[in-house]
């Protein structure tokens, strides 16, 4: 391995601790659902509060994801780290000894806050700090972490919940964030912060945060709401005033005239965005219906579904080191092309299907997953400027989280649509496999879309190289 391609000394240490942090934000989002039955008991809270404890943690980091990218561009990206994980740190052990569900709420917005700090500088680190030749490796490493957290969530909750108590899920968690606090404030060597002297877009910032929160809660609590679905058309039109501002002003928060002239760029985030809005709800829709139409207890449901994210985890590795062989962009255009077969096959299962028609989907799915994110990343990140990496890693964790909102409001729109008021049970089991069967459909389509913008980066030949030559 010549000079050029060596890692710098603090390269496995910087990578040790952005998978340590990685693994712990899915983790906080993907374990506390199993709690919540306990903690309402123990502070007598209603659903409207056991919702926030969710909502609050989810608001947290979709609200800050860019605008603390863009802040890490110009201030520091191993500053806004080290500062993430001290409030998720902070938060994380306020979480564990909490005497009312009010500071549960307040402190699932601070963790929110530090992880989106965390997420929004991640990739951007990683990307500064490992050469071009090993960042897909790199960033499979963090990808499969993020999986493990997502899979291990539910289930090493539910051991802590029923043998120990729920507050052990963030005693844990303090353990990990600490650790990686400090990992970090004496492991994580140097500074990026390209963009050192620009301007921070405050009015930006004053759009897009009233903007992305009335367009959240408008989707999420829309039955709740008086107006239904209105706040969130209110945040549309605010988001579009923000992208028109951003598009005028001269050091803005997200650079749209440069983004759409990046056809790299912007393709790319377009599939991730069709990505999550295809494939989020699929575990929400399988959770219920191996329950529901297929009388499988919680355990058992547990476990068959575990089996999608640990072959992600597996995958995501291997897809990044082949990126060191193979383009990137191929690569994320057969895992798009993997979920969609999945997805497809999902919408053939009926309210007598069996297993050995289930984990070819779930295999599918993760097989997907796993050759999509890492090498989607990768392109993403090496699309942009050194400057602009905290902004792009924090369009990436925008777009994911738009695509979830997007999956869940489709599936909400479903639900209501087959179903109405009714709940769902033994006497509603044929209309909701029928409103499953047409999501998986709908999410086909946006997959097949998605796939279709994926290979619009496939370029060949001289168009490729005249494409990446800025």
């Amino acid at each position: 391995m010549d000079s050029a391609q060596r890692r710098p000394p603090s390269a496995i240490a910087t990578l040790s601790i952005i998978a340590a942090v990685q693994f712990l934000a899915p983790f906080m989002y993907s374990s506390i659902g199993v709690a919540l039955p306990i903690i309402g008991q123990e502070f007598h809270a209603g659903a409207v509060q056991l919702g926030l404890v969710t909502m609050a943690y989810t608001l947290g980091v979709s609200l800050f994801l860019l605008p603390m990218g863009r802040f890490a561009d110009i201030h520091g990206r191993r500053r806004i780290f080290v500062t993430g994980a001290l409030v998720m740190t902070l938060a994380t052990v306020a979480l564990a000894f909490a005497p009312m569900v009010e500071l549960l709420i307040l402190c699932r917005l601070g963790q929110g806050i530090g992880a989106a700090m965390i997420t929004s500088t991640s990739l951007a680190i990683l990307t500064s700090v490992f050469p071009p030749g090993q960042r897909g490796r790199a960033m499979g490493i963090v990808a499969a972490c993020v999986y493990l957290g997502v899979s291990s969530g539910p289930l090493l909750a539910g051991f802590m919940v029923e043998y120990l108590s729920w507050r052990w899920i963030f005693y844990s968690a303090a353990s990990i964030a600490a650790l990686a606090f400090f990992y970090a404030l004496f492991g994580l060597r140097g500074e990026w912060a390209d963009s050192k002297g620009e301007r921070f877009d405050y009015f930006g910032a004053l759009l897009y945060l009233p903007a992305l929160f009335t367009l959240i809660v408008g989707v999420l609590e829309h039955r709740r709401l008086p107006f239904g679905y209105w706040p969130a058309a209110v945040g549309l039109v605010g988001l579009a005033l923000f992208l028109i501002h951003e598009s005028r002003t001269p050091q803005p928060m997200l650079p749209v005239q440069k983004i759409i002239r990046n056809k790299i760029f912007l393709f790319s985030n377009i599939a991730t965005l069709l990505n999550y809005a295809a494939s989020f709800a699929v575990a929400f829709f399988f959770s219920i219906y191996l329950q529901v139409a297929l009388a499988m207890s919680p355990k058992t449901t547990g476990l068959i579904l575990v089996v999608q994210p640990l072959i992600q985890a597996i995958c995501a590795p291997l897809a990044g080191r082949l990126t060191e062989r193979w383009p990137a962009s191929k690569l994320a255009t057969l895992g798009m092309t993997f979920c969609a077969a999945g997805i497809a096959a999902a919408s053939f299962l009926t309210a007598h299907s069996n297993l050995w028609e289930i984990f070819p989907v779930l295999a599918l799915m993760g097989l997907g997953f796993g050759f999509f994110a890492a090498p989607n990343n990768l392109v993403i990140m090496e699309s942009v400027p050194q400057r602009e990496y905290g902004m792009a890693a924090s369009v990436i964790a925008t777009m994911r989280t738009l695509g979830m909102l997007t999956s869940m409001t489709i599936t909400t729109v479903l639900l209501e649509m087959y179903l109405g008021a009714r709940q769902i049970d033994a006497s509603t089991v044929i209309e909701f496999v029928a409103s499953q069967r047409m999501a998986m459909w709908v999410f086909a389509g946006l997959s097949v879309l998605g796939i279709f913008f994926s290979m619009q980066r496939l370029a060949p030949g001289k168009k490729a190289e005249k494409e990446a030559a800025p």
